[in-house]
């Protein structure tokens, strides 16, 4: 996408190949299904051993009734040697029960086994467990086996045979499983690669080049995400990022209008104040005026200058501040807001009750001199709003500090609530800046806390101040 201005955007190297996110997949899809092979590999391994056994039990039963043929039951021993190579073993012994005698094959001076199986009582975790044993042994052995034979279920087969074949067979079956779940592992990893890197890696990829290009620019409105048509949670993403990028994108245009107007607003006021202030030194002479009338208008003239003079310096002071510093310290919250009653009452004694009601042992961290004004903005709102009557509530509960301040004032209006706490556009009095509350908040927030607004109608007005008890350092808000 192009720009506006001419501009490209800037070109952004993404992680290298070995540190994507497509290679991370692939790496894992190989080690999870490898994983489930040896998961597999265990049971699969454990079963071919049982097999081979068995087979070996079937040809050992079929051996040995080759003496049922003699009228002795006995075989001469190159015979013997013979059917015993072709089971492979070096003795065999059947037991039917209820029918004697047993019937037995068997080479001359056989030693003694090293090791006996029985598979009549062999579970799944014993078998197991015997495979690898045979598997990890590297010399050969002689061992003993019991098993019912598998071509008659009354029929015990007992037999002699060396591990060495047995353990030769399970490594080449371990070797086909290993390339079998290799192949498997390669093949199922490309096709979760393939699938997860058009589903989701390579939409990833093209939010996050989004993400890094608007940020470079965020006013150039063809830097904003155009969404895909999916209806997953990859669409969603894109369709708030476009609508967040919108957002922003307005905010910072309406901002850099207003830092742009503010600018010009701080110069008029300044130019302005200094006008108001010789207009106020100049009137001072009107005071002495023989005119009745002129005496007459002459209070409510100063009056209005002083309120011109007083607004422009809000308005220069806010420019002028910047971000808040706070010096976090002890402090007695009544004391302090005793002190802020004080001062509303030196010159309306009669006219404004400020009430303050909190609970013991209240130890609270912040700065002074700011919530100072916090207190002192709300209260002069109230009051110059038409209050007679502010109340000061807290509680302390998990760690936070709840105040809540009641006045008896008319209320605000509709208007003025939509934009509470918006610098230069809450404001519900004539000659007022909207100052008030957005400061407020500003300070609060500093603090770790915040201001709400709970109801505002015919009754009064009441606002929610929440602060942490406690803070560390001092804390600049920007």
């Amino acid at each position: 996408m192009g720009n506006g201005n001419g501009r490209k955007p800037r070109r952004f190297s993404l992680p290298p190949l070995h540190r994507s996110l497509s290679a991370r997949l692939l790496l894992l899809t190989i080690i999870f299904v490898m994983l489930a092979e040896v998961l597999i590999f265990a049971p699969s391994v454990a079963n071919f051993r049982q097999n081979y056994l068995q087979e070996r039990l079937a040809a050992a039963h079929l051996a040995v009734l080759s003496l049922e043929a003699t009228p002795d039951l006995m075989i001469d021993e190159d015979l013997t040697y013979e059917l015993l190579s072709h089971v492979p073993a070096e003795s065999v012994m059947l037991y039917r029960p209820g029918r004697s005698p047993s019937l037995t094959l068997a080479i001359k001076d056989v030693p003694e086994p090293e090791a006996v199986y029985d598979l009549r009582e062999a579970g799944f975790f014993t078998l197991i467990g015997d495979a690898f044993m045979t598997l990890l042994r590297s010399e050969d052995r002689r061992i003993e086996l019991w098993g019912v034979s598998p071509k008659d279920n009354d029929s015990v087969v007992r037999m002699l045979l060396m591990e060495g074949p047995l353990c030769e067979e399970m490594w080449a079956f371990a070797w086909r499983i290993l390339g079998l779940s290799l192949l498997i592992s390669v093949i199922t990893a490309a096709l979760v690669y393939v699938t997860l890197l058009y589903v989701l890696v390579r939409p990833m990829r093209r939010i996050t080049e989004n993400m890094i290009a608007f940020r470079e620019d965020p006013e150039d409105e063809s830097r904003i995400i155009r969404p895909s048509s999916r209806r997953d949670e990859v669409g969603l993403a894109e369709r708030q990022l476009r609508d967040l990028q919108r957002a922003l994108r307005a905010s910072l245009h309406r901002k850099t209008r207003l830092a742009a107007i503010g600018v010009a607003a701080t110069k008029i006021n300044h130019d302005l104040r200094n006008i108001l202030s010789t207009a106020q030194i100049s009137s001072d002479s009107l005071a002495e005026s023989e005119d009745p009338n002129v005496r007459r208008a002459f209070p409510k003239l100063m009056q209005t200058l002083d309120r011109a003079v007083g607004l422009c310096s809000h308005i220069l002071n806010f420019a002028r501040e910047g971000p808040i510093h706070l010096e976090i310290a002890p402090l007695d919250l009544e004391e302090l807001l005793n002190e802020v009653g004080t001062s509303l009452q030196l010159d309306h004694e009669d006219e404004r009750d400020w009430q303050v009601h909190l609970p013991d042992s209240l130890n609270l961290h912040g700065d002074r001199q700011q919530l100072y004004r916090v207190f002192m903005n709300l209260a002069q709102n109230a009051y110059q709003a038409g209050a007679t009557r502010v109340d000061v509530q807290g509680r302390a509960e998990d760690g936070h500090l709840y105040l809540d301040i009641y006045d008896n004032g008319p209320g605000l209006a509709p208007r003025a609530r939509e934009r509470l706490f918006q610098p230069f556009a809450a404001s519900a009095r004539s000659g007022g800046t909207g100052l008030g509350l957005a400061i407020a908040r500003e300070i609060l927030r500093a603090h770790g806390g915040d201001i709400t607004l709970l109801r505002s109608d015919a009754q009064g007005t009441s606002f929610r101040l929440t602060l942490p008890l406690s803070q560390n350092g001092s804390q600049p808000v920007h």
